[in-house]
């Protein structure tokens, strides 16, 4: 990454698995003059986190003084951004929130750099921009080359969510079910509420008047924002499936004008962020512990024609949630911005 100076980064949400990934994808792109900050709740104080080969102590998030901090970065939920993203922004730093809490305020952008980072261009000391929800960002940076193309008009997707999108408990809970399980002892759910191990269960976040969870109303009103177009209706099923890291999406486009598959695989092709596999030899299409899990990339399978509607397209898309659905997205915007510092 090109700067100008020193950099001084802080970490919202440190000990937490997000917050333990940005830490790591900081210190790959850090320069030597870089100054980092690991910040927590005051019942972390006296931890350690990694920080590449070093360990960064734990501060207490609450008393720190954010005036000295070019980027601030948040994934410690949606309440203590309510308060110290805001309170960051109003210091001076440049505020990356990875909660829900600024995704749908209209002056707040919701940015995927692949896709819309254009909106970075004017973001100074005091900006905040909100980081999508994990599921919507890989889903954007496989649609968006498509919507520029042929125009999207109708989504169906149907999500395929790793416990890791639950937090570090729900990743706890899936490895303790699945031994009881296998040693035939009774399961007593916490993180969900019903088993996780050996199950599927289609129900994330809470459920809407609608009839849709909150979980399938963020793909449809992000979508939106990020492709700028609100014509675009998307139409979710979210369900959570006992795999660790790795989300997976079985998206239905419907475009406007036809774009036929061969000319989708190149768009998807020469994307950025994305990586086809459409193997030839039968080694397997994209799946999360194969591909994505560990991995930055949006991976790409299954591309073909909807034999339902004739300007229909299907796509199977797997990313690792933490990374590009979270922590990675937050660093992209941080180094879109720092870039911006060098002629």
């Amino acid at each position: 990454m090109n700067h100008k100076g020193n950099v001084t980064v802080a970490v919202a949400g440190a000990t937490g698995a997000v917050g333990e990934v940005m830490l790591e994808l900081v210190a790959s792109v850090a320069q030597t003059d870089w100054k980092v900050h690991a910040l927590a709740s005051e019942r972390s104080l006296g931890k350690a986190v990694a920080f590449g080969q070093r360990q960064l102590q734990v501060e207490n998030l609450e008393t720190f003084d954010f005036s000295d901090v070019d980027y601030a970065l948040f994934s410690a939920g949606a309440s203590v951004s309510r308060v110290h993203a805001v309170r960051a922004a109003q210091e001076g730093a440049i505020v990356i929130d990875n909660t829900s809490e600024f995704r749908y305020r209209d002056d707040i952008s919701l940015v995927v750099p692949e896709v819309n980072g254009q909106l970075l261009e004017d973001a100074g000391p005091g900006t905040i921009i909100a980081n999508p929800n994990c599921s919507t960002i890989q889903m954007v940076v496989a649609v968006a080359p498509i919507h520029r193309a042929a125009g999207v008009e109708r989504i169906n997707i149907a999500t395929y969510q790793s416990v890791s999108g639950a937090g570090r408990s729900a990743m706890e809970e899936l490895a303790r079910q699945t031994a009881e399980r296998l040693n035939m002892r009774d399961i007593d759910p916490q993180s969900f509420k019903q088993p996780i191990a050996f199950n599927v269960l289609p129900e994330i976040d809470v459920m809407q008047d609608n009839g849709y969870t909150k979980e399938e109303m963020k793909l449809h009103w992000e979508t939106r924002k990020i492709l700028g177009d609100d014509a675009i209706n998307v139409n979710a099923t979210a369900v959570r499936v006992p795999v660790f890291f790795g989300h997976a999406e079985a998206v239905h486009l419907e475009t406007r004008d036809d774009i036929g598959v061969e000319e989708v695989t190149r768009l998807l092709s020469q994307a950025p962020g994305v990586e086809l596999v459409e193997p030839r030899d039968g080694s397997g299409f994209a799946t999360p512990v194969t591909h994505a899990s560990g991995k930055d990339p949006v991976f790409v399978s299954r591309i073909r024609r909807d034999l339902s509607h004739p300007r229909g397209i299907d796509l199977w898309v797997v990313s690792d949630n933490v990374r590009k659905g979270a922590a990675l997205n937050a660093v992209q915007i941080m180094q879109a911005i720092e870039a911006r510092k060098v002629p």
